[in-house]
């Protein structure tokens, strides 16, 4: 009997929520709509979770780490969720630390995306595929 071939079926991303655990589990809970699924304060983690999509926060306080990090996440409805994060008034990203709020626009590539910066400085992308 042969082996089934192997189907990659998710990715959960660990990153570092940076110098303080409540205020980053409050900016995903509050500003970017996660749901905190799991909470393990002697592991220093908690599982937030929307839609299809976990991320795990650490309570690791790394700036070099955090500033190197980005996701992407693939999403339906680009323009309503940046809509709905301006609505919870994320300052604009600039350079330097603090959280932001890129621009939406289209890329060369096909997509629709903009890119949110955490407090910890990990930088997430979200971004929806445009018909061809």
């Amino acid at each position: 009997m042969s082996n089934p071939i192997p189907v990659f079926n998710k990715l959960t991303p660990m990153i570092p929520a940076g110098k303080d655990m409540k205020a980053a589990l409050n900016f995903y809970e509050h500003q970017l709509g996660f749901i905190e699924t799991y909470k393990a304060d002697d592991l220093g983690m908690v599982i937030l979770r929307r839609g299809a999509v976990d991320i795990i926060l650490q309570n690791i306080d790394d700036p070099h780490t955090a500033s190197q990090t980005s996701l992407r996440i693939q999403i339906s409805g680009v323009d309503a969720l940046y809509d709905e994060y301006q609505a919870q008034a994320i300052p604009p990203f600039q350079q330097g630390d603090g959280a932001g709020l890129g621009t939406l626009k289209a890329t060369p590539w096909g997509t629709r995306e903009f890119a949110v910066r955490d407090l910890a400085g990990v930088c997430i992308t979200f971004y929806e595929n445009q018909p061809k």
